[in-house]
């Protein structure tokens, strides 16, 4: 490890959180001049302390350890960048639209990737009022079921959680086609196309 590095980082993040040495010192039960030696690089802070310390300076554990924040490219506001992620734990369901660095339940998730050869459910698009009504073929046990259905289109992004033992069903705003992801909790991701006739 870079304490100097890693010192550099530490007193940056403390200064635009608008903390002190001695409130860092404080929330951890150390020193202040504990912090302060980090800060100027003769050490580094001991392994137990990390996790609490990210969370003061709200930055990932091991990036504060590597001394640097990782910035991502800006969102260029293409709504086609849509990423989707699953968490294996908890099953916690985020959604970007664009690039970024999310965990959950102490792990750094990757986006889904749609799986291109599955076997298609029979989807029903039938229009009520304003809004899409749409129904897809799929069991709905807790062993095999829908976790969630999105359907994006334009800048706009329709995300329903689905739950085993319920109907899988969506109702969204009819806006004239667009896509829609379909997660199988066995077989991944599904992506589908809705056409202006409202059909799949």
């Amino acid at each position: 490890m870079d304490c100097a590095k890693i010192g550099r980082l530490i007193a940056r993040l403390r200064k635009e959180k608008g903390l002190t040495q001695q409130d860092i010192a404080d929330a951890l039960g150390i020193t202040n001049k504990t912090v302060s030696k980090w800060e100027c690089g003769l050490g580094c802070p001991d392994v137990g302390l990390w996790p609490e310390l990210s969370v003061i300076l709200g930055a990932e554990v091991t990036q504060l350890m590597e001394g640097g924040i990782t910035p991502n490219k800006p969102d260029s506001g293409n709504i086609e960048r849509v990423r989707f992620y699953v968490c294996p734990t908890c099953h916690n369901v985020l959604v970007s639209t664009g690039s970024a660095s999310i965990h959950c339940c102490g792990r750094k998730l990757e986006p889904l990737k749609v799986i291109e050869e599955q076997e298609s459910p029979k989807i029903e698009v039938e229009t009520v009022d304003v809004d899409y009504y749409i129904t897809i073929g799929h069991e709905m046990t807790r062993e095999h079921h829908l976790l969630f259905a999105a359907y994006i289109k334009s800048d706009r992004v329709f995300l329903t959680r689905l739950y085993p033992e319920q109907e899988a069903a969506v109702r969204v705003p009819n806006l004239g086609g667009g896509k829609l992801y379909l997660y199988c909790t066995r077989h991944g991701l599904a992506l589908y196309r809705l056409r202006r006739g409202a059909k799949a």
